[in-house]
């Protein structure tokens, strides 16, 4: 059985600045990215947490991030935010331009961030949560490698393409969903590899083609949409809205990219906001009580909104000022300084 660590939640934060400092990112990058993790870590989402570090780790062993190098935020009349990452990690650009989106979302009542030439490891939800906070509905997507197989194919041609959507509440948690168009995201096969568990049914092949339950198979192979034709289709939305739209790579063109060397994917990403009160022509608060209403009826049934767990588990970790992480992970966490 594992043994687990008590992270205060201070050093969380510390813990991955000096990490990342000392693989090579700037102040800006380190502190911006730390707290990605923070967020994620106390969420008790793991697979985004402080396991991340590795990946960022890996990103700037690879050798072709900047991570000095410090976003353009491109400004314009009308309702699109351009966002150059310049070669960098994507939360700095993000975290950046998206003052300006909610300023061009609240004058258009819908606005666009496009994010270019980023590297990409982080969850979409704490992006989209951040908005809802302002007030505003709000969904991100972007590409990643070509793990993914098509519905009906043998090899991977997409990528994760994770989709994430919040909703604003009155007083409340926003509904907030955030999940990959594979039926698992690489991260968590990576943590069953860690842990030496087997996948279950579905969601992989090996590199010949053969539905596998084992991860390390998985991870050599490429890892299958969720539902089928229905993933596979909105995978390939993801893929155009998140590349091609915006002037930036396909899941494929950032695996040639990488040419094999590891780390995060280089890709671009899509944030689209909306403003409620200028679609709704100002009766926000009539129309969030039928959201509400909503949200009551699925309650009732006992079923739960997504990131309900998440919350609970950020309400539990504030409370008692400390995350639990595996004793290996820890190890090797230290072992990166």
């Amino acid at each position: 059985m594992s043994r687990f660590v008590k992270i205060e939640l201070a050093e969380i934060t510390n813990l991955s600045v000096k990490i990342l400092s000392q693989a090579g990112y700037g102040d800006a990058h380190a502190h911006v990215i730390a707290k990605m993790l923070y967020t994620c870590q106390i969420d008790d989402c793991h697979s985004h947490g402080l396991f991340r570090l590795f990946m960022c780790c890996q990103t700037m062993q690879a050798g072709k991030i900047d991570g000095q190098v410090l976003p353009i935020i491109n400004n314009s009349d009308n309702a699109i935010v351009h966002a150059d990452a310049r070669g960098g990690m994507s939360p700095l650009a993000v975290d950046s331009a998206i003052p300006k989106l909610i300023e061009k979302t609240r004058k258009h009542g819908i606005a666009a961030l496009a994010v270019n030439r980023c590297f990409h490891f982080s969850a979409l939800w704490p992006e989209v949560e951040r908005l809802a906070g302002a007030g505003l509905a709000a969904m991100a997507m972007v590409p990643s490698h070509a793990w993914v197989a098509p519905v009906g194919g043998s090899r991977g041609s997409l990528g994760t393409n994770p989709l994430a959507f919040s909703w604003p509440r009155q007083g409340k948690e926003p509904f907030t969903f955030d999940f990959a168009t594979s039926g698992f995201a690489r991260g968590e096969i990576e943590l069953y590899k860690r842990a030496g568990k087997l996948l279950p049914a579905g969601v992989a092949i090996d590199k010949n083609g053969n539905p596998t339950t084992d991860p390390s198979a998985a991870l050599d192979g490429a890892m299958l949409t969720f539902g089928g034709h229905k993933g596979s289709a909105l995978s390939i939305m993801i893929e155009l809205l998140a590349g091609p739209l915006i002037d930036d790579l396909t899941s494929l063109e950032s695996m040639e990219f990488a040419a094999g060397r590891g780390g995060a994917p280089y890709h671009g990403q899509i944030i689209i906001a909306f403003d409620p009160n200028l679609f709704s022509g100002g009766r926000v608060v009539d129309n969030g009580a039928r959201a509400e209403r909503l949200f009551a009826d699925i309650i009732d049934q006992g079923a739960r909104l997504p990131s309900q767990r998440r919350y609970a588990a950020r309400a539990r970790n504030l409370a008692r000022g400390y995350v639990e992480i595996p004793q290996p992970l820890h190890l090797d966490l230290l072992a990166l300084l």
